[in-house]
């Protein structure tokens, strides 16, 4: 059977909302991208907390060519918590794979590891302001003090919100009633979002350290 080419009208008058044209939309190698609403909402979530933290980063630099820039010492319990977001971002991965061979006993144990790991990380965050409070730097001592004061505590809530997410993949896993699907598609994308929360610590950390 020989196809009829379309011509410039018919072009124009197809219906891409329409069920049928949509399945010979199909049919080409650009297929309609399959996308839960829990992927999107992430993927909205990284990419305007990565805007959000661009636009710091770009000011941050711009500011500490000035005159006025007082570097803070480097508080040795950074490099404690750098550590404890590795060892996290690590188990997740260990975890998301657990999860795809269906050993969920495994993954029960790793996410509570992670979730430890998490409140160990904020109340290391909160002993290092302490410590730099006692020492004299204060948030509004010098443009350093509050850049760095302002990195830490964004990077402390987007973990927090994390552990919300956590919360409810862990209960998916202890719940027997949720399907297999639904359990690994929740850990696949905590897991995500503690790479990209080490990613963002990696970069801040490091900009923080060499200015």
């Amino acid at each position: 059977m020989i196809k009829k080419e379309k011509n410039l009208f018919d072009l124009l008058s197809e219906k891409p909302w329409d069920l049928e044209q949509s399945n010979q939309d199909n049919l080409h190698s650009g297929k309609t991208i399959n996308l839960t609403k829990a992927h999107l909402g992430l993927k909205g979530i990284m990419t305007v907390s990565i805007i959000f933290f661009s636009l710091f980063i770009v000011t941050y630099a711009d500011r500490m060519l000035l005159h006025d820039w007082e570097k803070m010492p480097e508080p040795k319990l950074l490099w404690f918590n750098t550590f404890v977001l590795f060892l996290s971002s690590v188990l997740f991965h260990l975890a998301k794979n657990k999860s795809d061979i269906l050993d969920f006993k495994k993954v029960k144990f790793l996410l509570l590891i992670i979730a430890f790991l998490a409140v160990v990380f904020i109340i290391g965050q909160v002993i290092a302001w302490r410590q730099l409070i006692a020492q004299g730097y204060f948030f509004n001592s010098n443009i350093a003090n509050s850049y760095f004061y302002l990195f830490t505590t964004l990077h402390v809530l987007h973990l927090v919100g994390g552990l919300f997410f956590l919360k409810k993949a862990t209960q998916k896993v202890y719940n027997e009633n949720i399907r297999a699907p639904s359990i690994q598609s929740s850990v696949k994308l905590c897991g995500i979002y503690w790479h990209f929360l080490f990613l963002v610590w990696v970069v801040l950390f490091g900009l923080m350290i060499n200015s």
